[in-house]
């Protein structure tokens, strides 16, 4: 009699031999690689690890901010430790209290966690806070020390260690706290997105390479002077923004002005400097410490430390190098008429119309027709109307046009709409 037997399985079979198979499936799908690429958030990310400032990543819930900092650490060969915040006691950051043989001789000493005794041992490391924006106020008073001075009980943390928290915003957060202000104004906040090529081409196998940004030794001392005058003299022209509390809660538990804040700014801009560094990174820095609205006055105030000076154009227009940038083009040849209105000459005069045909053949021409105007009402009787102008003439003009084109439409249409 025929019977329906199962055929007998394979000698592979066995659950142990395919959990290897399983192993060996998952290796290879952890089996990825690096490449240089161009990335203005891990740059900034790297720039300011290098300058030893804490730095603090926001973003949504499996943004890759965890998946960033494992592949920073392995790039930069610093063993990674992973903390918690929200799962650990205020003792677990302050110490614990241990009772020695005499502690009204030899006081309470405060015992740190293993992982601290660990990075210590190590002598380097990256510490990562995750979860920071679920850890309750407790746990953040006592992240306070922690942080600014790398102390943990009785234990301070070795040069090496670098430290790097995440969090993510109170509304994606789970049981979310808002950072308060202190531990706030302790940190570098860099917004951390997603770029669709990056993680594309991730998933394929390769991702960006973490590096530490290259110093030019021979810039240090320059990028140490720049930084210094850029931030006096900002603070100097707006004493109001040396320290500036936010009003709102939110606003209070992410980058705002003070002066530990403008002391690490001001770091941030010579590392930035000594580095090389794009206009984009630094962007990213300066607003990720004392906020967006300081933040983009001193970008401000560094183009115009970045301008040429006004008497070197005048001295030499037919060499004269104009910054690319239309505002800041715009903003020299504003500074080179002030320099003439302020000590009007002959030859100044000349030179400053010889410039202006330089910008026009160099740039957009609507950029000279305001500082021709301008110019143009500096002249003297004496003066004779130097052949430039004829170059700048047809562009003054067609401005002109333009701005009575345009009034006469803004004329019509208030009248339609009466």
């Amino acid at each position: 009699m025929l019977t329906n037997t199962p055929p007998s399985a394979p000698m592979n079979s066995a659950p142990d031999s395919q959990l290897a198979v399983a192993e060996t499936l998952m290796s290879l799908l952890r089996d990825t690689t690096t490449e240089p690429r161009p990335d203005i958030q891990l740059e900034a990310l790297t720039l300011a690890v290098s300058a030893d400032l804490p730095v603090l990543l926001w973003g949504e819930p499996g943004i890759g901010k965890t998946a960033a900092l494992t592949q920073l650490a392995a790039s930069l060969d610093l063993p990674l430790t992973t903390v918690i915040a929200s799962v650990h006691e205020p003792s677990d950051f302050s110490g614990l209290p241990i009772v020695g043989d005499d502690p009204a001789e030899q006081g309470v000493p405060m015992a740190p966690p293993d992982w601290a005794v660990r990075l210590v041992r190590a002598g380097k490391g990256l510490l990562f806070l995750d979860e920071l924006s679920t850890a309750p106020p407790a746990v953040q008073a006592a992240l306070l020390r922690l942080v600014l001075e790398r102390r943990i009980g009785a234990l301070q943390l070795p040069p090496g260690v670098r430290i790097v928290a995440a969090a993510n915003p109170r509304s994606s957060a789970a049981d979310g706290w808002e950072l308060s202000p202190p531990l706030a104004n302790r940190f570098v906040h860099l917004q951390w997105t997603h770029d669709h090529e990056v993680v594309v081409r991730g998933l394929a196998g390769t991702w960006p390479r973490a590096t530490l940004p290259r110093l030019a030794p021979e810039k240090l001392p320059e990028a140490v002077d720049f930084a210094r005058r850029a931030v006096c003299g900002l603070l100097s022209a707006r004493p109001t923004l040396v320290h500036r509390l936010p009003t709102t809660e939110t606003r209070r538990g992410g980058p705002w002005p003070s002066p530990r804040i403008w002391d690490m700014t001001l770091n941030l801009i010579a590392f930035a400097t000594a580095a090389g560094s794009s206009r984009e990174v630094l962007s990213l820095l300066v607003r990720g410490t004392v906020g967006d609205g300081p933040g983009l006055e001193l970008l401000a105030s560094l183009d115009r430390m970045d301008l040429p000076d006004p008497e070197d154009l005048l001295a030499d227009p037919a060499n004269a190098v104009l910054p690319e940038r239309g505002d800041l083009r715009q903003a020299a040849l504003d500074g080179v008429v002030a320099a003439v209105r302020t000590r009007p000459d002959r030859a100044r005069w000349d030179a400053a119309w010889a410039l202006l045909v330089r910008a026009l053949e160099t740039g957009a021409p609507d950029l000279v027709v305001v500082p021709a105007t301008t110019l143009a009402s500096v002249r003297q009787e004496d003066w004779d109307v130097p052949a430039a102008v004829e170059h700048l003439a047809g562009v003054v003009s067609l401005s002109q046009r333009a701005d009575r084109a345009a009034d006469r439409v803004a004329r019509v249409g208030a009248k339609a709409g009466r």
